[in-house]
């Protein structure tokens, strides 16, 4: 009598890649079902934006070397998309500490699921949204008068690629700070400075227009590096050292927020 030889079992990246679709698909459809909160988040560059074209726009112009409007909207839209990922990542802070505080976590910890795939959606399905959020905030930019000059498609894949990395790191941040916070209010105003840093940067006005003991703190900061390597890539102004301080900035925010929140999130609950 012969016997079927037993089904093969999945191997454990199988399970993990598994599970993490599965949380991804959970985050995208809980976004999908309550826009509001990223709806909101994305107004405030959106709004940002307009009000430093069409309210501060002529003034804010003479900052950058006595550009017009049109000159103002080009130097502006980069650091606008770049504050665009940090607006969003406040609500990954808020939903993570949400599922913590509503007891969704402690059930999938009794749960036979790969225990980093919880995080892993979260993380993936912000960054998604990040991305749809700079590309609207893009195409409002476009509407209002922005052009990339000369841009290569290398050059296009590169910024493409550097918002997507900046996304990935202030978004593992993001996860940590939801993971310490007793409630969703604290886990957003633990956030904010995601959103308080790009008006401290080079974002609306260039760095030598402030206060000379300020500047090195406005220059080094993660936003500025990523600005300057943006309107680099976009428009052809010089990037220098920026490039590099950026993506150091991101692998070094990434390493620290996904060291960060692993081991809070597989801390022994009390």
């Amino acid at each position: 009598m012969s016997t079927s030889p037993a089904p093969a079992r999945p191997s454990r990246l199988s399970l993990a890649v598994r599970d993490s679709s599965t949380m991804l698909r959970r985050n995208l459809l809980h976004a999908r079902r309550y826009p509001s909160l990223t709806l909101n988040l994305l107004l405030t560059p959106i709004m940002l934006l307009l009000l430093f074209v069409y309210v501060f726009g002529g003034t804010m112009s003479a900052g950058i070397g006595g550009g017009d409007r049109s000159d103002y909207i080009a130097y502006l839209v980069p650091g606008l998309l770049l504050m665009t990922i940090g607006s969003t990542t406040i609500g990954t802070a808020v939903s993570v500490s949400n599922d913590m505080t509503e007891g969704i976590i402690a059930r999938f910890r009794t749960m036979a699921i790969h225990r980093g795939s919880v995080l892993v959606g979260h993380v993936v399905g912000s960054v998604l949204q990040s991305v749809i959020s700079v590309v609207l905030v893009g195409a409002v930019g476009v509407a209002i008068g922005f052009r990339s000059t000369d841009a290569t498609a290398l050059e296009w894949l590169a910024a493409f690629g550097l918002l997507v990395l900046f996304a990935t790191a202030l978004t593992w941040i993001a996860v940590g700070m939801g993971l310490i916070s007793p409630n969703a209010e604290a886990a957003s105003n633990n956030a904010m400075p995601l959103i308080f840093l790009p008006l401290i940067s080079s974002a609306f006005v260039p760095v030598d227009a402030m206060p000379g003991w300020f500047q090195p703190i406005a220059e080094y900061q993660p936003f500025t590096p990523a600005i300057e390597t943006l309107r680099g890539l976009l428009l052809g102004t010089e990037i220098g050292a920026n490039g590099w301080l950026a993506v150091a900035w991101c692998l070094g925010l990434a390493v620290l927020g996904y060291r960060w929140s692993t081991a809070k999130f597989n801390a022994d609950p009390k």
